[in-house]
């Protein structure tokens, strides 16, 4: 595993596979100053699909402050399509069934501690009663979420890494954050 990518440091940059496009550059496909890079876990994960209905219905929070947004899943194109079928969602979904983009990053799986924390069947439940159901696993079931913020330098502005399965900062932090971030000019 690489060093995790922290606050500072440049963002690295990779090429991608989309469900719909194959062999994107990452820095290439950055429309405005500020990025939010998601690190989930599979499509099929229920506390991942619970976090990318979030993401959806905040989507226009981040844009208002200038942010594109990407979610980087372990998941192969072909089942992302045939999981999300023609719906639309206003970021760009990477593919990363190697998990090269999570090693370059520093994205770290846990261990069985990770995956049955108490929060972790908390967001579990909140899925369920949500109407989420599991989908075809994927990659690694120990995969632990990351966030980070890029600024107009390609550097990296902020970071989160997960300390378990399902902890990701909600989306307002994650939109005062990026405030924060274009204040800064950073």
């Amino acid at each position: 595993m690489t060093p995790r990518v922290t606050a500072g440091t440049p963002a690295p940059d990779f090429s991608f596979d989309t469900p719909v496009e194959r062999d994107r550059a990452f820095h290439r496909s950055i429309e405005v100053s500020t990025t939010v890079l998601f690190f989930l876990r599979y499509i099929g994960c229920p506390i991942c699909q619970y976090k990318i209905a979030e993401i959806r219905h905040d989507a226009a929070k981040f844009q208002e402050k200038g942010a594109q947004t990407f979610v980087v899943l372990q998941s192969d194109p072909a089942i992302v399509r045939q999981s999300m079928g023609d719906e639309a969602v206003p970021f760009t979904i990477i593919c990363d069934p190697d998990q090269a983009i999570f090693k370059l990053y520093g994205v770290e799986p846990g261990n069985i501690l990770h995956y049955i924390a108490p929060s972790v069947i908390l967001k579990s439940i909140k899925a369920s009663r949500s109407g989420i159901r599991r989908g075809l696993k994927e990659g690694n079931e120990m995969q632990r979420p990351a966030v980070f913020i890029i600024n107009q330098h390609k550097m990296v502005a902020w970071a989160y890494h997960g300390r378990n399965i399902a902890d990701l900062p909600e989306n307002a932090v994650i939109a005062a954050k990026l405030k924060g971030v274009r204040k800064a000019g950073r």
